[in-house]
Protein backbone atom coordinates (compact mmCIF):
# COMPACT_ATOMS: atom_id res chain seq x y z
CA UNK A 1 0.00 0.00 0.00
CA UNK A 2 1.00 3.64 0.15
CA UNK A 3 3.07 5.47 2.75
CA UNK A 4 2.61 9.15 3.52
CA UNK A 5 5.00 11.48 5.32
CA UNK A 6 4.77 14.81 7.02
CA UNK A 7 7.73 16.57 8.61
CA UNK A 8 7.27 18.95 11.54
CA UNK A 9 9.71 21.52 12.88
CA UNK A 10 9.27 23.69 15.96
CA UNK A 11 11.90 25.93 17.53
CA UNK A 12 11.44 28.02 20.64
CA UNK A 13 10.93 31.65 19.57
CA UNK A 14 10.20 33.18 22.98
CA UNK A 15 12.67 34.03 25.76
CA UNK A 16 10.75 31.83 28.18
CA UNK A 17 9.05 28.46 27.95
CA UNK A 18 6.03 29.25 30.07
CA UNK A 19 2.88 27.14 29.45
CA UNK A 20 0.83 30.25 28.62
CA UNK A 21 3.29 32.19 26.48
CA UNK A 22 5.53 29.93 24.41
CA UNK A 23 4.87 30.19 20.68
CA UNK A 24 3.05 27.18 19.24
CA UNK A 25 3.89 28.08 15.62
CA UNK A 26 5.54 25.25 13.73
CA UNK A 27 6.27 24.33 10.13
CA UNK A 28 4.63 21.36 8.47
CA UNK A 29 6.02 19.94 5.23
CA UNK A 30 4.10 17.29 3.34
CA UNK A 31 5.85 14.69 1.20
CA UNK A 32 4.63 16.35 -2.00
CA UNK A 33 6.48 19.54 -1.06
CA UNK A 34 3.67 21.70 0.33
CA UNK A 35 4.90 23.62 3.37
CA UNK A 36 2.67 25.61 5.71
CA UNK A 37 2.63 26.95 9.23
CA UNK A 38 0.55 25.38 11.94
CA UNK A 39 -0.26 26.30 15.50
CA UNK A 40 -2.47 25.15 18.33
CA UNK A 41 -6.14 26.10 18.30
CA UNK A 42 -6.81 29.53 19.83
CA UNK A 43 -8.36 27.84 22.90
CA UNK A 44 -4.93 26.31 23.51
CA UNK A 45 -2.94 29.54 23.11
CA UNK A 46 -2.41 29.13 19.39
CA UNK A 47 -2.64 31.63 16.57
CA UNK A 48 -6.13 31.73 15.01
CA UNK A 49 -4.77 32.66 11.56
CA UNK A 50 -2.77 29.41 11.31
CA UNK A 51 -3.98 25.87 10.71
CA UNK A 52 -4.43 23.76 13.83
CA UNK A 53 -4.57 19.96 14.16
CA UNK A 54 -8.31 19.87 14.82
CA UNK A 55 -9.08 21.94 11.71
CA UNK A 56 -6.70 19.97 9.53
CA UNK A 57 -8.29 16.73 10.74
CA UNK A 58 -11.69 18.14 9.80
CA UNK A 59 -10.40 19.35 6.42
CA UNK A 60 -8.85 15.92 5.75
CA UNK A 61 -12.17 14.19 6.40
CA UNK A 62 -14.21 16.68 4.34
CA UNK A 63 -11.69 16.48 1.48
CA UNK A 64 -11.59 12.67 1.57
CA UNK A 65 -15.40 12.45 1.59
CA UNK A 66 -15.59 14.86 -1.37
CA UNK A 67 -12.95 13.04 -3.41
CA UNK A 68 -14.59 9.67 -2.71
CA UNK A 69 -18.01 11.11 -3.59
CA UNK A 70 -16.67 12.55 -6.87
CA UNK A 71 -15.13 9.18 -7.81
CA UNK A 72 -18.39 7.36 -7.09
CA UNK A 73 -20.40 9.96 -9.01
CA UNK A 74 -18.08 9.74 -12.03
CA UNK A 75 -18.24 5.94 -11.99
CA UNK A 76 -22.05 6.22 -11.80
CA UNK A 77 -22.06 8.41 -14.95
CA UNK A 78 -23.22 11.47 -12.97
CA UNK A 79 -21.81 14.88 -13.86
CA UNK A 80 -20.84 17.03 -10.89
CA UNK A 81 -20.41 20.70 -11.74
CA UNK A 82 -19.49 21.90 -8.24
CA UNK A 83 -19.12 20.63 -4.70
CA UNK A 84 -18.68 22.75 -1.62
CA UNK A 85 -18.86 21.95 2.06
CA UNK A 86 -18.85 23.87 5.30
CA UNK A 87 -17.86 21.18 7.79
CA UNK A 88 -17.96 21.50 11.58
CA UNK A 89 -16.09 19.48 14.22
CA UNK A 90 -17.20 19.47 17.86
CA UNK A 91 -14.46 19.21 20.48
CA UNK A 92 -15.82 17.61 23.67
CA UNK A 93 -14.74 15.30 26.45
CA UNK A 94 -15.04 11.58 25.84
CA UNK A 95 -16.13 8.91 28.36
CA UNK A 96 -12.63 9.03 29.91
CA UNK A 97 -12.82 12.81 30.38
CA UNK A 98 -10.28 13.46 27.59
CA UNK A 99 -10.83 16.15 24.97
CA UNK A 100 -11.42 14.75 21.50
CA UNK A 101 -13.23 15.49 18.28
CA UNK A 102 -16.47 13.86 19.34
CA UNK A 103 -18.57 14.56 16.25
CA UNK A 104 -18.26 15.96 12.76
CA UNK A 105 -20.94 17.40 10.52
CA UNK A 106 -20.42 17.55 6.77
CA UNK A 107 -22.82 19.80 4.85
CA UNK A 108 -22.03 19.24 1.18
CA UNK A 109 -23.76 21.32 -1.48
CA UNK A 110 -23.51 19.71 -4.89
CA UNK A 111 -24.57 20.99 -8.29
CA UNK A 112 -25.09 18.35 -10.95
CA UNK A 113 -24.94 18.89 -14.69
CA UNK A 114 -25.89 16.66 -17.54
CA UNK A 115 -29.12 14.76 -18.00
CA UNK A 116 -28.91 12.50 -14.95
CA UNK A 117 -29.59 14.19 -11.61
CA UNK A 118 -29.91 11.91 -8.56
CA UNK A 119 -33.04 11.94 -6.42
CA UNK A 120 -32.77 12.83 -2.74
CA UNK A 121 -32.74 9.11 -1.90
CA UNK A 122 -30.05 8.38 -4.51
CA UNK A 123 -27.98 11.31 -3.23
CA UNK A 124 -28.22 9.97 0.32
CA UNK A 125 -27.05 6.57 -0.90
CA UNK A 126 -24.10 8.15 -2.77
CA UNK A 127 -23.02 9.93 0.43
CA UNK A 128 -23.38 6.74 2.48
CA UNK A 129 -21.22 4.91 -0.05
CA UNK A 130 -18.66 7.74 -0.05
CA UNK A 131 -18.53 7.73 3.74
CA UNK A 132 -18.15 3.95 3.89
CA UNK A 133 -15.22 4.11 1.44
CA UNK A 134 -13.48 7.27 2.70
CA UNK A 135 -10.04 6.37 4.05
CA UNK A 136 -10.08 9.13 6.66
CA UNK A 137 -13.60 8.25 7.84
CA UNK A 138 -12.43 4.67 8.27
CA UNK A 139 -9.48 5.93 10.33
CA UNK A 140 -11.28 7.99 12.99
CA UNK A 141 -13.69 7.24 15.81
CA UNK A 142 -15.66 10.51 15.88
CA UNK A 143 -19.30 10.29 14.91
CA UNK A 144 -19.67 11.68 11.38
CA UNK A 145 -23.01 13.03 10.20
CA UNK A 146 -23.68 14.09 6.62
CA UNK A 147 -26.39 16.65 5.93
CA UNK A 148 -26.50 17.39 2.19
CA UNK A 149 -27.56 20.96 1.55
Amino acid sequence: MSDFMASLRWTRATPDFSPKTYDRTHTIKLSGGLTYQGSAAPDFNGKPELANPEETMLAALASCHMLTFLAIAANSKLVVDSYQDTAVAKLEKNANGKLCVQSILLRPQIAFGGDKVPSAEELKHLHEKAHANCIIANSITAAVQIDPQ
